[in-house]
């Protein structure tokens, strides 16, 4: 009997002269196994690894990378990604954001503004006019002043109707947005009284006022100035609310750069309490506009008594 070293010393002549007659041998890991399983050499159904005829001088254009004598691929892909990088540039124009809006809510003088045309000044007293007393007078004049809804006119000249009800006190006619107010000098008391006791806290003197009753959340007033030629240069106006809390909000016109854009101008909030008094000055109505806007939240009715002085045209 042949002993087991003598066999293993036949397999690997067998081999050798298999090698000799052009049969090509598989790498290690890769199919060598045929479909019976059987490993090369082993009597499994041999399959041959594409592009390679079995002869050294005939490898074709398909051949595998590695069997090129190139690098195998992982590394290959590995200096790819290498070669990739990330580089920071920082951006040719500054991010910009809107400034968060200032909020007044305390008493006080709040100068918000300065430029050629003067200081813009806001003096703010939130309870001017006692509880009782402001409950008292807003069911008078909501009852008794002749409130009336007028038409406007908008830049487009198209008309529409204000959603808010308005009156007006004084001995001049004053127009804006293309509107009119014939003189009224049959002031209401209540209203007469107001402007007196305004006249002996702040010092200023007034010969009319514009009296506005938002009925409701819907109703508003949309950015303007009062910047009438009637009310000439740096007028005075003073803001007194009955009834519910409204937003009162400005903001600052835009420099001539800007086209008329206001994303990025300063603005300020204002929640005019029942009872309180905001007084405009200096370059307010030149540089700012200011409005009242709707309110998605219910809203009752709220009075604004805005005291000023007109001036005859002669005069202006």
């Amino acid at each position: 009997m042949q002993s087991s070293k003598d066999k293993r010393r036949r397999l690997r002549l067998q081999g050798s002269r298999a090698v000799q007659a052009g049969k090509p041998v598989k790498p290690f890991g890769g199919p060598g196994r045929g479909r019976g399983g059987g490993a090369v050499g082993g009597g499994g159904q041999q399959q041959q690894t594409p592009g390679y005829s079995g002869d050294d001088n005939s490898r074709s254009s398909a051949e595998p990378r590695q069997m090129r004598g190139s690098k195998p691929t992982w590394l290959e892909k590995d200096e790819r990604l290498g070669e990739k990088s990330f580089v920071f540039h920082q951006p040719t124009k500054a991010i910009r954001k809107p400034p968060d809006p200032k909020v007044i809510k305390e008493d006080g003088v709040f100068e918000i503004s300065s430029s050629p045309s003067g200081v813009s000044r806001l003096r703010y007293f939130p309870h001017f006019v006692d509880p009782k007393e402001a409950d008292w007078m807003f069911d008078q004049l909501e009852a008794e002043i002749p409130w009336r809804q007028r038409k406007g006119i908008d830049r487009e000249g198209v008309e529409y109707l204000q959603p808010r009800l308005t009156a007006w006190f004084g001995e001049i006619p004053y127009s804006y947005s293309r509107l009119t107010h014939e003189a009224n000098p049959h002031w209401h008391p209540i209203v007469t009284m107001l402007r007196d006791h305004i006249t002996q806290s702040c010092g200023h003197t007034f010969n009319s006022v514009l009296c506005n009753l938002y009925r409701d959340d819907k109703d508003s007033i949309a950015w303007h100035s009062d910047n009438e030629y009637s009310l000439r240069k740096n007028p005075i106006i003073a803001s007194l609310t009955l009834g519910a809390i409204r937003t009162f909000e400005l903001r600052k016109n835009p420099p001539p750069e800007e086209d008329g854009d206001y994303t990025y101008t300063e603005r300020v909030k204002i929640p005019l309490n029942h009872g309180s008094l905001l007084i405009m000055e200096g370059a307010t109505q030149e540089d700012w506009q200011h409005r009242v806007p709707k309110e998605y939240h219910d809203r009752g009715a709220r009075i604004n008594l805005t005291f000023r002085t007109i001036y005859p045209e002669e005069e202006s």
